[in-house]
């Protein structure tokens, strides 16, 4: 997956048809694609207006119609409508049933996994705190693998086929291992096998899924990008706050994943040489001064209080205490001298936080944003810091490495027609 944008409600990559030389099965399977990216991206179309939209004759975009129809990809009602001159057109519509992708995140504390369908609806959404830190790889893979089986049931009870899996981890991910997730303790852990042969186990059918695995944090950026509220932005920099802080950069509507895919540890960036150790082994990372235990504890919170230790910081914030407001004012400088040395490299449109920073966000805004305001050496940085905002509530890593999954069979599909319903 090289972050292309297929959907969601941001800014869209043009449609274009194929180059005139390629041979016809390939041109048709490729139109194909085009029409059911156009239809999912409008969320409702009719064949005229795909038409224009794709740039293919009326006659070509209702041929295609009909085969994204009979594969189960694409359902048409009966209303009719009449934005565009001539006859009133039927409306189509991404199908609810057939296809879906599964995605599940194993963080530090918790278990998330959601089933979508092809539109990228969230259809399924299990959560389960586990406190995975220290925990044999193999017991977090089954668990996980089990709250995923559960989910199954449901989506089934939706007409919701899984074409496969993602699995959204933190730390270092690359050719399905863990190379390295210094909060859970792991390294160079394999990922997708483990957890592909546990789910197949408890699958009625033991049908084993392709998994595949990715950082959660560019999963989220990710599904930042393509269900989240960025509008026209398409270049930004996502920061997830968890036990850990993760980031990933989007570079005009593209994840940029560096040489060897580990680009976006903004969380291990040092900030102060004699800081704390770390557990990567460095010190005074920003997750010493920014992560969740270190705010919880900054506040006397219990640092292993995980969700319920974020929402009484936020309610002792909200009532003025002034141990927790000088908590979050600390590990808000701290994200803003971080953040501005990513500015100043990248200059993104747009800042934003997820994780726990969503909810904190209004305490960590003005001091993160009075760092960058001061350090951001173009300028551009407006002192009422708009450009710092809170990731969507609809995008989050699951569902990121669901509609991650699905990406295959909005590029091909011919390749997924099986999928489809019946």
């Amino acid at each position: 997956m090289n972050g292309n944008h297929t959907g969601g409600q941001g800014g869209r990559t043009a449609l274009t048809p194929l180059e005139p030389k390629a041979d016809r099965e390939t041109v048709r399977r490729h139109n194909l694609s085009l029409v059911l990216r156009a239809v999912r991206d409008e969320g409702e179309a009719t064949r005229a207006g795909v038409a224009g939209r794709v740039g293919l004759t009326r006659a070509a975009v209702s041929s295609l119609v009909e085969q994204l129809l009979e594969s189960g990809f694409l359902t048409e009602s009966g209303k009719t409508f009449s934005g565009q001159a001539g006859r009133p057109g039927t409306v189509l519509k991404v199908a609810r049933s057939g296809l879906a992708g599964v995605g599940v995140e194993v963080n530090v504390d918790y278990v998330s996994v959601c089933v979508a369908d092809l539109a990228g609806t969230d259809r399924v959404r299990l959560v389960e705190h586990l406190d995975n830190r220290g925990a044999d790889p193999a017991v977090v893979f089954s668990r996980a693998a089990g709250i995923a089986a559960r989910a199954l049931v449901s989506a089934a009870e939706q007409d919701l086929r899984p074409m496969g899996a993602a699995l959204a981890l933190p730390g270092l991910v690359a050719a399905g291992t863990v190379r390295e997730a210094p909060n859970l303790g792991w390294r160079e852990v394999d990922a997708e096998t483990p957890f592909a042969d546990a789910l197949a186990a408890l699958r009625p059918d033991r049908r084993r899924l392709a998994v595949r695995s990715e950082n959660e944090a560019n999963l989220a950026a990710l599904a930042e990008l393509w269900f989240g509220g960025l509008g026209e932005a398409r270049t930004f920099l996502y920061l997830t706050g968890e036990i850990g802080v993760g980031g990933a950069l989007v570079l005009g509507g593209e994840l940029l994943r560096g040489a060897n895919g580990f680009a976006g540890e903004i969380g291990h960036v040092s900030v102060a040489d004699d800081g704390p150790l770390c557990r990567c082994g460095a010190r005074g990372c920003l997750e010493q001064y920014a992560g969740q235990a270190a705010l919880l504890r900054a506040a006397g919170l219990d640092e292993r209080s995980g969700a319920r230790g974020v929402a009484e910081l936020a309610r002792r914030a909200a009532s003025g205490a002034p141990r927790s407001r000088a908590a979050l004012a600390g590990g808000g400088t701290m994200l803003g001298r971080v953040l501005s040395g990513a500015v100043n490299l990248f200059d993104p449109d747009a800042v934003v936080l997820g994780g726990i920073y969503r909810e904190l966000l209004p305490w960590l805004a003005a001091p993160a944003g009075a760092e960058l305001a001061t350090r951001v050496v173009s300028g551009l940085w407006p002192a009422d810091g708009v450009r710092l905002r809170a990731a969507s509530p609809a995008a989050d890593a699951a569902r990121g490495a669901a509609a991650l999954v699905l990406q295959d069979a909005l590029a091909d599909p011919v390749a997924y027609a099986h999928f489809g319903a019946t």
